[in-house]
């Protein structure tokens, strides 16, 4: 089992140098370097050539490098979609898919620009339309549309819907909840939204540690100082990682090789849980493997 982690997903202004730079030496799991919200519309092109000019020159390492395009109802996306293909990023962004439509209009782009297939499309789910679409914008996965991901934009989510983002995010919730089951539903992964207040770090941790266990894969991030308690929240914890080898170490015993469910230190576990336990060593081995070689 080989997984992807993303605990930490940072946003990075395409039009900003100096951040594109320093985002090569930061411990983020995967960087987006950003052609939408972060952009003034006076700079999108001299943002979009620069963004994809580090994505050619490389040196981000281990980082997953995602590009994020404007909407396909701005003047930019088609410039932008034709430029980050031709550079070859991990992942496009989309903003604001609400219907498997918008897949569709997007794949029918890639193919006519003969895109490498290696080039996955995450979608973020930020309008009341994405929420109500979720199950079907997720079925849309497919070799031809791409789709391996689910963002959630809540900023935005939060202003079309006018309900308050307030600590626990209880309105938001079962949005949330919709989007993480159509994602699992399907294979997808999916990542929560932004915390707005940099400052807040205690906040930041508890919001990372609710979005680990509603289901989310990790966090986008606005700022490097989110980085840690992300990759914190979202990583399997020594306990777990123990627990876990015990639990497979224990059904890999001949006696119970063939058994459905066993007892384990005074308690029922299931074949499940095992497959659950090697999904938290495969995650953990995955995050090992990041980290830079010691001198």
């Amino acid at each position: 089992m080989s997984l992807r982690p993303r605990r930490s997903v940072l946003y990075m202004p395409g039009s900003n140098a100096r951040a594109i730079e320093k985002a090569r030496t930061l411990p983020a799991d995967c960087i987006v370097l950003d052609l939408e919200d972060s952009v003034a519309p006076d700079v999108k092109p001299a943002a979009r050539a620069q963004a994809c000019a580090a994505v050619t020159a490389g040196g981000f390492g281990p980082r997953e490098v995602v590009v994020r395009i404007n909407g396909l109802d701005t003047a930019w996306w088609r410039d932008d979609i034709q430029a980050a293909t031709a550079v070859k990023p991990a992942a496009i962004l989309v903003p604001k898919v609400s219907s498997p439509g918008h897949l569709e209009r997007l794949a029918e782009r890639l193919a006519d620009l003969h895109a490498d297939p290696g080039i996955q499309i995450w979608a973020m789910m930020e309008t009341p339309l994405a929420v109500l679409n979720a199950a079907a914008i997720a079925a849309a996965t497919d070799g031809r549309t791409r789709l391996s991901a689910f963002v959630m934009g809540n900023n935005d989510l939060a202003k079309d819907t006018r309900v308050r983002i307030a600590p626990g995010r209880e309105a938001l919730r079962p949005w949330l909840m919709t989007c993480v089951a159509a994602a699992r539903a399907y294979g997808l992964d999916i990542l929560d939204g932004v915390y707005n207040d940099i400052a807040d770090t205690e906040g930041f941790a508890r919001e990372c540690g609710e979005a680990r266990d509603l289901g989310f894969d990790g966090k986008t991030l606005i700022h490097p100082s989110q980085i840690a308690a992300a990759n914190a929240a979202f990583a399997p914890g020594a306990e777990e990682v123990a627990q876990a080898r015990k639990i497979i170490a224990a059904f890999d015993l001949p006696e119970n090789q063939d058994k459905g469910v066993i007892a384990l230190d005074g308690r029922m576990v299931e074949r499940l849980h095992a497959e659950m336990a090697r999904r938290t060593l495969a995650i953990a081995d995955a995050i090992a493997a990041m980290r830079p070689a010691s001198p």
